[in-house]
């Protein structure tokens, strides 16, 4: 008998997978340039002409059967060190290679700590909104995931219903900053609000409460907006992050987890994130790209475009009569519905070839997402769309 959880996630792709496969086979009927595809948060800025040149440089100028060959578990020694210093230079962090798990992307990161933490009953906490596949990576690894409602306000966390909900069999809180699907970066302000909690409760229940800090979004921030490094506000911090959204390299599945050696145990931490990751298959991450982001780690691709994408749709759907928390990183808008169900309001937008996200997956009914990394053009022709939506609601600019 197969498993019964595997089949269902198995058989039902992400709502927001399904939408951008919908888009996709309604390009073939209407033509992809009358598709207006805010789905799937695929990056459509280019990778930065580093990675070509380092892709190039490597084959050219190392030894042919190493380049593809397996790395030890944990990844190559050199890549991990020069990642390190990368991160000490920008952060004012003083990590090791001994600190760094090289990972096949953001979800393999999040997943290991998952599998690396979780015993029968733990609990793990995130604020809505939230990446949707955190339930299923959670549950996967035996955890039970525990949801706080947004704070629609301005999205950053709502500690009045963070404080019920935190208790003894609490593992691990997960934040994700810069947000997918708000786009809110959490102040600093937030962090010491956050850590001064868990620092009081992991006290009282006699055990570490760890933070997940999921971060593929960092370098996408805008407007000069500090982004916290959380491993200098809290010891037990575990950072997974990945390329795929600052090298616009989402396909080739790189990226690292952060183990600080001031986490408690921490050999015996690092040595559960390398149990996770064996129980987990992964073996090591892409050895060729490994040693591409080692050559690349200080550079980012064009951020601008991202953030004038930001400020043509922000501004465009203010001025109709949107209501929208303005985004400080990631490349997503979630503003309001202009009804009570996004799901319904998704689809009268389809009418138009408008595709959105409803936010109900992310844990916050009443929202849409809006992924701007498409072309600019795309946004420009899209706006008197948004504008025949609004005006079908009675909205007007």
């Amino acid at each position: 008998m197969l498993s019964q959880k595997m089949l269902e996630l198995g058989s039902k792709k992400s709502t927001i997978r399904e939408i951008f496969e919908f888009g996709k086979k309604r390009a073939e009927i209407v033509g992809k340039e009358n598709i207006y595809d805010f789905s799937i948060g695929n990056p459509n800025v280019p990778a930065p002409v580093s990675v070509k040149n380092a892709i190039l440089e490597i084959l050219e100028n190392e030894n042919p059967t190493a380049i593809h060959s397996y790395t030890s578990a944990q990844g190559d020694d050199n890549v991990r060190s020069t990642i390190t210093k990368s991160i000490n230079k920008r952060f004012g962090t003083s990590f090791k290679k001994e600190n760094l798990y090289m990972t096949v992307g953001a979800a393999a990161s999040i997943s290991i700590c998952f599998k690396a933490l979780t015993n029968e009953g733990d609990e793990f906490i995130t604020f809505a909104p939230f990446f949707p596949e955190y339930k299923c990576f959670v549950e996967g690894a035996g955890g039970k995931l525990i949801i706080v409602d947004a704070n629609t306000q301005n999205f950053q966390i709502n500690f009045d219903e963070f404080k019920k909900k935190i208790n003894d069999k609490t593992k691990a809180v997960i934040v994700n900053s810069p947000n997918n699907p708000s786009g809110v970066i959490y102040s600093e302000e937030t962090i010491l609000k956050l850590v001064s909690i868990l620092e009081e409760k992991s006290a009282e229940y006699g055990h570490v409460i760890y933070l997940i800090s999921d971060e593929p979004y960092r370098e996408i921030a805008y407007d000069n907006v500090d982004v916290p490094y959380l491993t200098k506000y809290y010891k037990n911090t575990l950072v997974c992050y990945s390329y795929s959204k600052s090298l616009s390299l989402p396909g080739e599945r790189i990226g690292y987890i952060i183990i600080p050696s001031e986490i408690e145990d921490f050999k015996d931490t690092y040595a559960a994130i390398c149990g996770g990751g064996r129980v987990l298959g992964f073996v090591n991450a892409p050895s060729l790209f490994q040693k591409v982001v080692a050559k690349c780690a200080d550079e980012t691709a064009d951020i601008s475009i991202y953030e004038r994408n930001r400020n043509l749709l922000y501004d465009g759907l203010i001025k109709m009569g949107y209501k929208c928390v303005k985004p400080e990183g990631a490349f997503y808008l979630f503003p309001q519905s202009l009804e009570k169900d996004a799901k319904a309001f998704c689809e009268k937008a389809k009418r138009y070839d408008l595709l959105l996200v409803p936010g109900d997956d992310f844990g916050c009914p009443g929202h849409v997402r809006i992924s701007y990394c498409v072309q600019t053009e795309q946004i420009i022709n899209s706006l008197p769309i948004f504008e025949k939506l609004a005006k079908e609601y009675g909205i007007n600019s």
